[in-house]
């Protein structure tokens, strides 16, 4: 299967500082970790482009935006403690936006099976009233709103360690999205407990699995085999997108879960099956130890190639089995 390769080198122009996590390094590590993949012959690169005003005000307050071109064009500073721009983080911000709506156009034209959207700075940690937790628009979030405001249902799919609460924040009170996210609990940024399920419209359709400490692949899938799964087979979305962040990874420095890449190549893989080919996008989110994020990303783009690439086994027999279960007890 063809997948839409979008990135750009302006994404690494986003400058976050020596010290902190998420830096330019991390998209590098991505690109070679698909190259040693080799999918080469899969791959349709494809360009992004910025998204406008009236696209990012589709999920985010005025203020949200007036923040970040008031700090980059003051040549940088703090959005939160966490949040960090240069000059050029706004454009790249623009533009990982973007991606996922070029990915939308260049699906709809049949051009590839699915999208990987391999863009900086992550995006579901942004709500629609603040930018935080080193994200400045919730690109995921967007493109998803895209979709639903033309009459598509749409499953967001959150694997980032970290909860997506922006993402959360965005579909609360609306049906027409689905969210589903896997995340370490208690941790940053506080939230995605197992009752949060949505409100209004939406109430149901926010499925959150607070795993812990340690956690393996074999929870996680059993998590989306025995509960999620059924619900999402009851919303019968039209969309997949996916918010594919690999610091789950028992190798990274900012989480304490258990996965690998090859957990990773499952869940994908079982995710992508939900919708058809042509209707699925993944964008790149968190993952801070190179090594691993290169392996895991290959390993993810490699399962929405239709191919398999695993350069570590899957995991099991960690603590996280009772998730599902206590998921499902809450599901109709």
């Amino acid at each position: 299967m063809a997948v839409l390769w979008i990135t750009d080198d302006r994404f690494l122009d986003h400058d976050t500082g020596r010290a902190h996590p998420e830096r330019p390094a991390r998209l590098r590590a991505v690109i070679d970790g698909v190259r040693r993949a080799d999918l080469n012959d899969a791959l349709v690169p494809t360009e992004p482009r910025m998204a406008t005003d009236a696209e990012l005000l589709s999920v985010h307050h005025p203020s949200v935006l007036h923040s970040v071109q008031q700090v980059a064009q003051a040549g940088g500073g703090r959005l939160d403690p966490d949040t960090v721009l240069s000059a050029e983080s706004e454009a790249a911000a623009r533009l990982a936006a973007g991606a996922g709506l070029a990915a939308i156009e260049a699906l709809d034209d049949g051009v590839a099976d699915a999208a990987f959207c391999a863009v900086r700075p992550p995006g579901h940690h942004a709500t629609p009233v603040r930018s935080m937790g080193f994200c400045m628009f919730n690109s995921a979030a967007i493109c998803a709103r895209v979709l639903a405001e033309r009459g598509e249902r749409v499953l967001v799919v959150d694997y980032d360690a970290h909860h997506g609460n922006g993402t959360q924040d965005t579909f609360w009170e609306d049906g027409r999205v689905m969210y589903v996210s896997w995340h370490q609990y208690p941790f940053y940024p506080g939230t995605g407990g197992l009752l949060e399920r949505g409100e209004a419209a939406g109430a149901g359709t926010t499925i959150n699995l607070p795993m812990p400490v340690g956690a393996t692949g074999d929870a996680y899938l059993r998590g989306w085999e025995e509960a999620v799964l059924p619900a999402v087979e009851a919303f019968d979305p039209d969309w997949l997108v996916l918010s594919a962040g690999f610091d789950a990874h028992r190798a990274d420095p900012l989480t304490s879960l258990g996965l690998s890449a090859g957990d990773f190549a499952d869940l994908t893989e079982a995710i992508i099956r939900v919708v058809p080919p042509g209707r699925r996008i993944a964008f790149l989110e968190g993952g801070y130890d190179l090594d691993a994020l290169a392996d895991s990303a290959g390993a993810a783009v490699a399962a929405l190639a239709g191919t398999e690439w695993r350069p570590e086994p899957a995991t099991g027999g960690g603590p996280g089995a009772e998730v599902a279960a206590a998921v499902a007890a809450l599901l109709p």
